[in-house]
């Protein structure tokens, strides 16, 4: 196949070019503008499978010469902003179907998409596939609300966000979409009824977090334009609101934003397009934070029986792997036709032509971490630690899960090790930790309800005790632990047979604490010859270790006996 891809050495279009480089079969030619861009970013690829061309192409010039020279088998128009296309914004696609060339984009304006059905006779007589917004708003939301609804007799709400890495490097034309957009009117479906939404002036809250891992800082989503808003309605019209946001960070330069957009909203400005030089640069030079991303797709309705449903997806990609998804959707669609499998002829939104399973065999080979959330009943039956870990619960060890689930009294050994510092002592003696001792008998008991569960925990004779509940707002997703007036909330990371606590933030008596000044906790429960096992080390930089405990528990029958082929669970 030679695909030729208009706007490649750009910010998506270089991303898909990185994602197909080692398909020997492909030849890429990489165009724009400037040849000279065109042929530097080929250069600086070294050796790759698939042949790199570098082209001149201007969507804006002869568009039938150009295609006529290059004579591609398929085109993706990755350059943009789709918004800004003016009265001959479906000019490359008439081309394309005029010279038979195959078309995808990258479209993210849901006008622009909304259009291309139009064209969908002509490329069913020219036998070819014409899809727009071929990227993860809206292909890869369908796809996920296809998986999540497929059980489901009725969908009353979708609602998704992307929260991009503040260093995922968004384009230029990206942040020229997003000026030209921000405050202004946007037809959606919200409560039923057809209506006008304000891009970035309307917000929610979301925690993103894929079952078993550290989840992202809960985030503030803004309404964007997006091709969903209106796609995903004629796939599910009986949805009664169907919302999509964005949430970059950090959050301040978000909230200037949204305060910027208001003033489009309330007529104070006609505009942002005018600020979008000055929002690129603020963009790619005020950043800080974790170098994460993610996304989330949630959905209502009821069952087949008439109950209530409420179930999520969430994904969560690490580093530099995140700014490459939404290219994702071209790469499977070029691979898929590669491999015989094209999409059927015709003109339209691409949100029927890939399932998640193909998501997630390009998932697989990165660091993209992907699963499900039933949240229909927040706390079935007092399953706190369940419900937190979501579909990663059964990946854990039957031990883990048995003492999480149903052991209410478990007994062992342990040792115990207070640091040397003063401070640390002191911090030790005042929280209610055990002295040091080699080999001390332990005793843990769970009294567990709806609202989550106390802790009581004696090594000898000295005890302590403490609350576990599920996070709410800002600690949502996250398991928090309460010590008098101080409370820890922390990820339950399930991987290879263990199940780890992981710190996020801190508070005193619901104050939130620096977490520079946190202490340092490595907590974790695994399983060593059929016997459960916890280790649990608490320091902090100014005193050192300040106490470390670890051992085994076993469970105890009503009767007080020990039962060795029951399960256990930690006392961290």
């Amino acid at each position: 196949m030679k695909l030729l891809i208009v706007g490649g050495y750009g910010t998506f279009g270089g991303r898909i070019v990185q994602l197909l480089v080692n398909e020997p079969r492909l030849t890429v030619i990489v165009a724009g503008r400037s040849l000279a861009k065109a042929e530097a970013w080929c250069g600086h690829r070294g050796g790759v499978a698939a042949q790199l061309v570098p082209a001149v192409f201007d969507r804006d010039g002869d568009l039938a010469a150009q295609l006529a020279s290059l004579r591609p088998d398929a085109l993706v128009d990755a350059s943009g902003p789709f918004q800004a296309y003016g009265e001959g914004r479906y000019r490359l696609i008439e081309a394309c179907i005029a010279k038979r060339v195959n078309y995808l984009d990258l479209a993210d304006g849901s006008d622009f998409v909304a259009g291309v059905p139009a064209f969908d006779a002509a490329a069913k007589r020219a036998g070819l596939f014409v899809l727009s917004g071929v990227s993860s708003f809206p292909v890869l939301t369908a796809a996920v609300v296809r998986r999540l609804s497929s059980d489901m007799a009725r969908i009353d709400t979708i609602a998704g966000g992307i929260a991009p890495s503040p260093y995922a490097g968004v384009g230029e034309n990206v942040i020229r979409a997003i000026a030209g957009y921000a405050g202004q009117s946007v037809a959606l479906v919200s409560d039923g009824i057809k209506t006008q939404g304000h891009p970035l002036t309307e917000q929610m809250r979301y925690t993103i977090a894929p079952p078993g891992r550290v989840p992202l800082k809960n985030t503030l989503f803004s309404l964007v334009d997006v091709p969903d808003l209106r796609a995903l309605g004629e796939l599910w019209p009986q949805a009664k609101t169907i919302w999509m946001g964005a949430g970059p960070v950090p959050e301040i330069l978000h909230r200037a934003l949204v305060g910027l957009a208001w003033l489009v909203r309330i007529g104070l400005v006609r505009s942002l397009s005018p600020l979008a030089p000055l929002m690129h640069w603020a963009t790619t030079r005020l950043r800080w934070g974790e170098h994460r991303g993610g996304m989330f797709v949630e959905v209502t309705g009821a069952s087949q029986a008439g109950a209530p449903v409420k179930r999520s997806w969430h994904l969560l990609a690490e580093g530099d792997d995140g700014p490459l998804i939404p290219s994702m959707a071209v790469e499977a669609l070029v691979r898929k036709t590669l491999d015989g499998h094209a999409p059927t002829p015709g003109a339209r939104a691409a949100v029927r032509d890939l399932e998640l399973a193909d998501y997630e065999a390009l998932f697989a080979v990165k660091t993209i971490h992907t699963g499900f959330r039933d949240d229909t009943d927040a706390n079935p039956d007092g399953q706190l630690y369940a419900v937190l870990l979501g579909d990663a619960w059964q990946r854990l060890p039957e031990e883990i899960r048995g003492m999480h689930d149903c052991t209410k009294i478990a007994e062992g050994r342990a040792s115990v090790e207070r640091g040397s510092n003063i401070l640390g002592r002191l911090t030790a003696s005042l929280v209610g930790f055990p002295k040091t001792s080699a080999d001390i008998p332990v005793r843990a008991r769970f009294d567990v309800d709806r609202n989550g569960e106390t802790w009581t925990r004696t090594f000898g004779k000295h005890s302590f005790s403490s609350r576990q509940f599920a996070g709410r707002g800002r600690s949502h997703r996250l398991l928090c632990e309460r010590f008098g007036p101080l409370s820890f909330a922390m990820a339950l990371v399930a991987e290879e047979g263990k199940l780890s606590l992981v710190l996020r933030h801190w508070s005193l008596l619901g104050l939130p604490l620096p977490m520079w000044l946190c202490p340092r906790s490595t907590s974790h429960e695994t399983v060593e010859d059929g016997r459960f096992r916890f280790h649990v080390e608490i320091s902090h930089p100014l005193t050192g270790l300040i106490v470390r405990y670890r051992g085994w528990l076993v469970p105890v029958d009503s009767h007080g006996s020990r039962d060795a082929t029951s399960l256990g669970s930690a006392v961290g």
